[in-house]
């Protein structure tokens, strides 16, 4: 059974993706520790300047495509997720951020995130797929 302070402090807001229920067409909701991956997702997929009213928000991690994958690539990843982590996720506190597996063939870093709730200590995890090829999801001929 979930701490039900846990869950007023970790929050709900609309799910990502934004969708609606199929019988009432109500927006759908996410809770808990999906609300959080969810955020932290859209904070690491969303580049400097894409949002036109907080142009700073974001990970700005796309600066990063197309490098070659070498140590300073994956301190520089590392740090700039520490960074907007920190300063857009209020919920979380970053413990750890490490490259857990490159695929150089396919230009994808997959990248662990760990973290715990600020107000409760709970410890969890995130891993991120990050590619440094756009449309990898192609297939090759």
């Amino acid at each position: 059974m979930e701490d039900k302070t846990e869950n007023t402090f970790l929050g709900s807001g609309w799910a990502f993706p934004v969708s609606f229920s199929v019988g009432n067409y109500q927006l759908n909701i996410s809770s808990n520790e999906t609300n959080i991956n969810e955020s932290i997702n859209i904070i690491l997929n969303t580049r400097k300047g894409e949002r036109t009213l907080e142009a700073n928000f974001g990970s700005g991690l796309q600066q990063f495509i197309f490098r070659k994958i070498d140590t300073n690539l994956k301190g520089e990843i590392i740090e700039t997720i520490k960074f907007s982590l920190l300063r857009y996720e209020p919920r979380i506190l970053v413990q750890e951020v490490r490259v857990a597996s490159t695929d150089v063939t396919n230009g994808v870093i997959e990248i662990e995130i760990i973290y715990i709730y600020s107000q409760t200590n709970t410890r969890h995890n995130y891993v991120f797929p990050f590619h440094l090829k756009e449309g990898t999801n192609l297939s090759q001929r």
